[in-house]
């Protein structure tokens, strides 16, 4: 099997090179690299023809939320045309397509997980051209997985939890929202169980094909994801000056795009289709935390 992943750098990008080499040769691409770039449509389409892949898997996106409600254009096309021109090229060779999305294509309100026939209503234009983008795979006719996620971090690129465990590492005091509740979710997690899935789809049917929630098990505010984090680190470390992790609600921090306030999403769907069980978000976390200090 030949594995074409665009994202190669960016956190899921890394463990997916990880987790897809069990499953065959696997062609890795980054922005960087010629036809890598999903804000070039053409080159994109050539660099797929070029290496004729089994599968494809789209680990890169526009992920800049308050930037992208200055930059639309440049979100929709990342977001949404290039998964458009993966998925065309995706049916031309009866490959399948494997994308990242979001719970931002959720409105955030209640306080039930979000299932994959709930009504989207994204709040914004991140959130609108992630919905897009699935639309856009879903009216193709290629054979897909859409991967719904929240929250991801990892040891690897930029995330809140290696932000945390810097500031709360320097600082005294550290303020967190507490009324947005998702689940934090490694990409080693979603690496693990995206070619885990991946493995039923390609050597079952075209019936696995559709759209699936995944993260990790539980829930958590931002708040309680920090105040677990360094929690952790200072048991590994008690050395570590640890800040004091204060509550504080979304209107008083406010950004140019609103988040939704519950990120919640359920993914029993996907568990039940592909014989997985997803853990404890808690575990990912103190893993990754643990990783992180043994490199300093």
């Amino acid at each position: 099997m030949k594995i074409l992943l665009f994202g190669k750098n960016g956190q899921l990008g890394w463990e997916l090179q990880r987790s897809l080499a069990l499953l065959g040769e696997v062609v890795a691409l980054s922005r960087e690299d010629p036809g890598g770039d999903l804000a070039q449509p053409e080159a994109l389409r050539q660099a797929v023809r070029a290496v004729a892949p089994d599968v494809i898997v789209n680990a890169a996106a526009y992920t800049a939320v308050d930037l992208a409600e200055r930059e639309p254009q440049q979100a929709e096309a990342i977001n949404a045309l290039a998964p458009q021109v993966l998925a065309e090229e995706a049916l031309s060779l009866d490959a399948w397509l494997v994308h990242y999305s979001t719970d931002y294509v959720f409105d955030g309100s209640g306080n039930r997980p979000w299932r994959e026939d709930d009504a989207t209503a994204p709040l914004s234009v991140y959130g609108s051209s992630k919905l897009e983008g699935e639309r856009r795979i879903r009216a193709s006719g290629a054979k897909h997985l859409i991967l719904r996620t929240s929250w991801v971090y990892g040891a690897h690129g930029q995330n809140f939890l290696k932000t945390m465990l810097r500031l709360g590492t320097e600082r005294e005091r550290l303020t967190v929202v507490d009324d947005q509740i998702g689940a934090p979710t490694g990409a080693e997690l979603l690496a693990d169980a995206t070619a885990h899935a991946l493995r039923q789809a390609t050597l079952g049917s075209a019936a696995f094909s559709g759209l699936y929630h995944l993260t990790a098990s539980g829930e958590a505010s931002w708040f309680d994801y920090a105040r677990h984090a360094l929690a952790s680190a200072h048991a590994i470390d008690p050395a570590l000056r640890i800040a004091n992790v204060e509550p504080i609600p979304t209107s008083a921090y406010p950004t140019p795009a609103r988040r939704p306030l519950n990120s919640r999403l359920d993914t029993s769907h996907f568990q039940q289709i592909f014989g997985l069980h997803l853990p404890d978000w808690r575990q990912g976390v103190d893993r990754t935390v643990t990783e992180l200090l043994a490199r300093r």
